[in-house]
């Protein structure tokens, strides 16, 4: 197992009033954590693509919004019925199938039908 960080500073700047987005960012930098990675391909990419998908698809997790859970139990329902659909369910397209089935953990698809059976 290999696990790097990416640490990015930020240049000060005063906030104002209404401002939403992030600073400019000054200086990247990357270490090694836990075993070997390639420093090469440390990147941020693929978790904040996964953020943005998350937030797009549970509306709990939006900014600004009064869709949310009252008890971190309902918070986590949620949030296993996403990665369920997202991993089991979903068809992706540049994969060609379920993120499941191309890991080899399920042979086919489920379908909606077989998440609610599954929370009866």
């Amino acid at each position: 197992m290999a696990f790097a960080q990416v640490v990015k500073s930020y240049e000060e700047t005063p906030a104002g009033r209404g401002r939403y987005s992030p600073s400019r960012i000054v200086n990247v930098e990357k270490e090694d954590v836990i075993g070997y990675p390639d420093m090469e391909l440390v990147s941020t990419s693929y978790v904040e693509r996964q953020n943005v998908t998350i937030r797009m698809q549970v509306r709990r997790l939006t900014r600004l919004t009064n869709a949310f859970s009252k008890k971190a139990e309902n918070l986590k329902a949620t949030m296993d019925l996403h990665f369920t659909h997202y991993n089991f369910v979903r068809f992706h397209r540049s994969i060609r199938c379920t993120p499941a089935i191309e890991a080899g953990v399920a042979s086919s698809p489920l379908t909606v039908k077989d998440l609610v059976d599954m929370a009866a």
